[in-house]
């Protein structure tokens, strides 16, 4: 029995990266041999076992055998004559498939080194075809090592299994997992970039696809086409570690765009609320958490107002506080400006400029949330009057914060 750390841990030791977690193959071993030495059976599909001690994973060699479609359609065969080559033979990348045993010697028989030296992601052998999971990890990736190129063959190994409809039987629940972890990456836009060279974001998120070629409104560059812009707005609320919902918003907030007619490009006149129903649709369609979809469906929908914040009357302001219900979820209307500012420095030339809307919202909220519903409540006589005199009031609290702060 011999025991192996393989796959991200080498490969992230070996780029001189922080290691999160350790995965080992056992070799010669038996899922009695694993049980009698106080390992704990957690494998649904193929023996894995977890450690008495540290809880780490440690699963038996194994060799796959493609059985159906899609990402589960697999035979498994693990037993104590399979090799650890042949283990890492099945594996996605050879820069996944370097192995170190217990004395620190590294197995690296698929090239994984040279290609960690070469900044190159190169699949191990014909299996990864068999696996469509693999062409989301390898543009997820592209995302985290935003250093590294797709080897040519592999790319068209890639493009092969999206033509053979492969993709099209991913499961969407690992879609969505695979995407979020990709925008929480550092550089999110390599991995739409690397799906949309492979032809798979066409059949993934066809929406986002279509936006590439779209122009932007005139007084946005238009020659900056939408996608880009689109990529530039999910890079920027990388760098500045915005959380998953605000990415994914980010991601979807000017799908209506694709809609627009060709004689009034490069206008686009009410594509929010065509953005906003796309955003909701997309979000539904992969599953995404209530919290992104929410979030993308507000952004969609109010981006487009919240950058005019200077110019907007104070009973507009009150209005897009009430309908985006900041009152209550102040935390979530922060995210939304968090999101727009990503908007506004996603265009050419905007980068490190200061979004100065966000403090006009910001001063506009708690002028409104300084207004004394229940004292007003309190004071009507007539209970129907009551929404009308409580908007007014804030209207009023709105222009008073305003007009000191013209002062």
């Amino acid at each position: 029995m011999r025991v192996y750390v393989v796959g991200g841990a080498v490969r992230d030791r070996l780029l001189g990266l922080p290691v999160q977690d350790h995965d080992w193959v056992v070799v010669g071993a038996t899922p009695d041999e694993m049980l009698a030495r106080g390992f704990r059976a957690v494998g649904k599909d193929f023996p894995v076992f977890l450690h008495p001690r540290t809880g780490e994973e440690y699963a038996l060699a194994r060799t796959e055998r493609k059985s159906g479609r899609g990402y589960t359609g697999f035979t498994v065969h693990a037993s104590p004559d399979v090799t650890l080559e042949e283990d890492l033979r099945r594996r996605d990348l050879t820069i996944n498939a370097i192995a170190q045993d217990e004395d620190g010697t590294l197995i690296d028989p698929y090239g994984g080194r040279r290609d960690l030296e070469n900044r190159v992601f190169r699949h191990v052998s014909e299996a990864f075809a068999e696996d469509p999971v693999r062409v989301l990890r390898v543009a997820r990736f592209a995302a985290r090592f935003d250093g590294f190129s797709v080897a040519p063959e592999t790319l068209a190994l890639m493009r092969t299994m999206v033509d053979n409809g492969e993709v099209d039987h991913l499961v969407v629940e690992r879609v969505w997992q695979e995407l979020a972890r990709g925008l929480m990456e550092r550089r999110p836009s390599r991995m739409f970039a690397v799906l949309r060279e492979c032809g798979a974001l066409a059949r993934i998120l066809p929406e986002v696809d279509r936006l590439f070629g779209v122009p932007q409104p005139p007084q946005h560059h238009p020659e900056v086409d939408t996608g880009i812009h689109v990529m530039a707005v999910v890079d920027h609320a990388a760098v500045t570690a915005q959380p998953l919902a605000v990415r994914w918003a980010c991601l979807l907030h000017d799908l209506g765009k694709a809609d627009t007619p060709v004689h009034v490009l490069p206008h686009h006149y009410g594509h929010e609320a065509k953005s906003a129903n796309r955003a909701r649709a997309v979000s539904e369609r992969l599953k995404a958490p209530l919290d992104c979809r929410d979030l993308a469906v507000l952004l969609a929908r109010e981006h487009g107002i919240l950058h005019q914040a200077r110019a907007l009357r104070s009973v507009t302001i009150v209005k897009l506080l009430e309908r985006t219900d900041a009152l209550r979820r102040p935390e979530r209307f922060g995210l939304l400006l968090e999101a727009a500012a990503c908007d506004f420095h996603g265009r050419p030339g905007m980068a490190e400029r200061a979004y100065t809307q966000a403090a006009i919202w910001h001063a506009a909220l708690a002028a409104v949330r300084s207004v004394d519903a229940g004292a007003i409540a309190r004071s009507c006589t007539d209970k129907a009057s009551i929404p009308q005199r409580v908007h007014e009031a804030r209207v009023a609290a709105v222009k008073a914060r305003r007009a000191e702060e013209d002062d």
